[in-house]
């Protein structure tokens, strides 16, 4: 029964954050908004609640059943993906490229407002 209510009450987000999305029309999707809101409670908890901790472990046991449908999608599109190699590399390569660099730059803001200390 824990799973259910839990389950019900991650849906109740994700729905709160289609609410949102749709009423400011903001850019930002629902279910995105919908994890903030639960991150938010769940910050000021300070704990999750036994529900959501059952409906959150069940979930990700199953986890690896939500990459079928991408995997797929993949097969599906195999043709247009063999059409488009070049430029799905490129940007592969650029967006990795500028994570690192921008990883990289964030780094050294960081220590340099820490002033450079270490731990020990």
């Amino acid at each position: 029964m824990k799973f259910i209510g839990g389950f019900c009450l991650l849906l109740v987000y994700q729905l709160a954050g289609e609410l949102v999305s749709t009423w400011f029309a903001l850019a930002i999707p629902g279910p995105v908004i919908g994890m903030l809101l639960l991150l938010a409670t769940l910050l000021t908890l300070g704990r999750a609640p036994d529900d959501v901790d059952a409906a959150a472990g069940a979930l990700l046991t199953h986890l690896s059943l939500l990459f079928v449908p991408a995997g797929v999608g993949v097969m599906v599109h195999f043709a247009l993906i063999g059409d488009e190699w070049l430029p799905i590399v490129a940007a592969l390569v650029v967006s990795t490229a500028l994570g690192l660099v921008l990883a990289a730059l964030a780094m050294r803001l960081t220590i340099g407002l820490l002033g450079g200390r270490r731990s020990p």
